[in-house]
């Protein structure tokens, strides 16, 4: 399992060896229930809420290729179609990869799409080639922009994505797919990154890093995206379509080498989730294989300079973070992916801070591997999605 790219496997092939209480002590905890509003998704990774009071989720896929989807849910847990057919295909570590995370701003839908089949697993352990067949799209790690009217929203039973549409993306052009009258959608690539980049190692001068967009965010004319291969943000010029690395998040000691039978003796950041507060960007950092708890943090980065703080400390795979107003100043929700470990097999939880420092309350401790969270403020609802293909609502008042 390699979660530097981002993928959840649970096939762990070693018992866990170290027995790591829960991190945060002195949190307190206010139980909320978690209630399912769909099951059945297609590995679930990014959501985002309409003004029509939908849930929109990008669902990565499955094990056929180009079958990541968007699915429209409405309050009462009924789905439909947005678009289907979107770039997914195997990974290198045997798991679909394609679409993940997902910013709604307007009627405009920005979508962020993973590594795909780009990558192979290489000859010795932890290293990766390019895939020898090529990859399966042109549009794996890139963002695409999806245009749709309300009436759309409401009314359509879904577009498909085909294979000649994904070239003519991958071309610079819009495509645009209908049903007839109002119901019709435009799509178009924002920014193709780079696939992969040599990255040599001592043993293994052919080895790359793949680019793996995660999760994104408007403000104004830029989108700020992460990149859990490449371990950096993006940011994308709206205007132009130019883009460059924003910062890049170094790699830290491993605190269980020697003692955990995985991992080297440095973990990389894995950037996940993303926000605005103010104007600084808060970016969480999921750290890699073993995972240690403790080790996961939330950055605080100046979209100006680049430059990084520390914000929030000694979380266990943080995956995504939502700031919240109020009359009082601003609290932080953090989705923890685990709340022990090494690994995964430990409850999802939200935390929330009511100050950077904590303690923090425990909002929702009954989570399976969560990926990322949307708060519906209107509603008094948290939707949190989980990999296993659910999406669950919390009931939340700021």
């Amino acid at each position: 399992m390699n979660i530097k790219k981002l993928r959840f496997s649970t096939s762990i092939g070693f018992s866990l060896v170290v027995a790591v209480s829960t991190i945060l002590l002195g949190a307190t905890t206010a139980s909320a229930q978690c209630n399912e509003l769909i099951s059945g998704l297609r590995e679930p990774l990014g959501t985002a809420l309409t003004n029509q009071g939908n849930l929109l989720v990008s669902e990565t896929g499955t094990t056929t290729l180009n079958s990541g989807r968007i699915s429209i849910i409405d309050p009462n847990g009924n789905r439909r179609t947005l678009l289907d057919g979107l770039p997914s295909a195997i990974n290198d570590v045997n798991e679909p990869a394609g679409p993940a995370g997902l910013f709604m701003r307007g009627r405009t839908l920005y979508v962020a799409v993973g590594v795909g089949d780009v990558g192979r697993a290489g000859p010795f352990p932890g290293t990766t080639i390019p895939n020898p067949a090529g990859p399966s799209s042109p549009n794996f790690s890139s963002v695409l922009s999806i245009q749709f009217s309300a009436q759309t929203e409401n009314i359509t039973s879904g577009f498909v994505l085909t294979t000649a549409n994904q070239q003519a993306l991958a071309n610079g052009q819009t495509v645009t797919l209908s049903n007839g009258g109002e119901d019709q959608i435009m799509i178009r690539m924002v920014a193709d990154f780079p696939d992969f980049i040599p990255f040599p190692l001592p043993a293994f001068a052919g080895n790359i890093q793949l680019s793996n967009p995660f999760q994104l965010l408007a403000v104004e004319n830029t989108l700020y995206v992460t990149d859990g291969g490449r371990n950096l943000v993006w940011q994308i010029d709206l205007l132009t379509g130019s883009f460059s690395a924003l910062v890049n998040f170094p790699r830290i000691p491993n605190p269980l080498f020697g003692i955990v039978p995985a991992g080297g003796p440095f973990l990389d950041a894995v950037p996940t989730g993303i926000a605005v507060a103010g104007d600084q960007l808060l970016v969480t950092l999921f750290r890699g294989v073993p995972f240690p708890p403790g080790t996961s943090t939330v950055e605080q980065v100046d979209p100006l300079t680049g430059s990084d703080t520390a914000f929030i400390t000694g979380l266990k795979t943080a995956i995504d973070i939502l700031p919240i107003a109020t009359g009082d100043g601003t609290s932080y929700l953090v989705l923890e992916h685990a709340s022990i470990g090494p690994f995964f097999g430990s409850p999802g939880r939200v935390l929330r801070f009511d100050t950077p420092a904590g303690p923090p309350t425990v909002i929702a401790n009954c989570l399976t591997r969560p990926t990322t969270m949307t708060l519906d403020r209107k509603a008094g609802t948290l939707y949190v999605s989980e990999y296993g293909g659910r999406i669950v609502a919390i009931p939340f008042v700021p």
